[in-house]
C-alpha cells in the first residue's frame, strides 16, 4: 500500500497525529491512516480499530459503490457522512488482490490531484 501511493507523481508523505504517513499530491491528502478512534469499533469487542485507512473517492457514488458492495471490505463510519472517502481496515488488504489496492490508491490520487497532473498522469498510461 505505501509503495503504491508514494510511487504515485507529485507526491508527499506528511506525518500526521501518531505520526501515521499521510500521502498528498498538490498539498491535498488522498490516502492517510488514522488513530483509532471512537467511531470505529469491532462490533464484538467494542475495541478501537487500530489499523484503518482512509481513501479519498471522487464522488458520492463511487463511495457508496464500495461501501453497499459486499464483497469488498471497505466501510464508512457517522463521522464521515457527507465526506468523500472509504474507510478499510489495513489487515484486510488481503481481501483485495494488487490490480483492486492499486486502482483505489489510483483512483484516490486521481480525485485530489490538479486536472492537469491527473490528464498528464492518465495521458502516460
Amino acid at each position: 500500500m505505501h509503495a503504491l501511493a508514494a510511487g504515485m507523481p507529485h507526491v508527499t508523505v506528511v506525518h500526521g497525529s501518531g505520526d501515521n504517513p499521510v500521502y498528498q499530491v498538490g498539498g491535498k491528502s488522498f490516502v492517510f491512516f488514522r488513530n483509532p478512534r471512537p467511531d470505529a469499533v469491532d462490533p464484538v469487542t467494542g475495541e478501537r480499530f487500530p489499523d484503518v485507512i482512509v481513501f479519498w473517492v471522487e464522488s458520492d457514488a463511487d463511495k457508496q459503490a464500495l461501501i453497499q458492495d459486499a464483497s469488498t471490505p471497505f466501510f464508512t463510519t457517522a463521522h464521515f457522512n457527507g465526506h468523500p472517502s472509504v474507510l478499510l481496515r489495513a489487515c484486510r488488504i488481503g481481501d483485495l488482490t494488487y490490480a483492486e489496492l492499486a486502482e483505489v490508491v489510483q483512483d484516490a490520487w486521481l480525485s485530489r490531484a490538479s486536472a492537469r497532473r491527473a490528464a498528464a498522469w492518465l495521458a502516460a498510461r
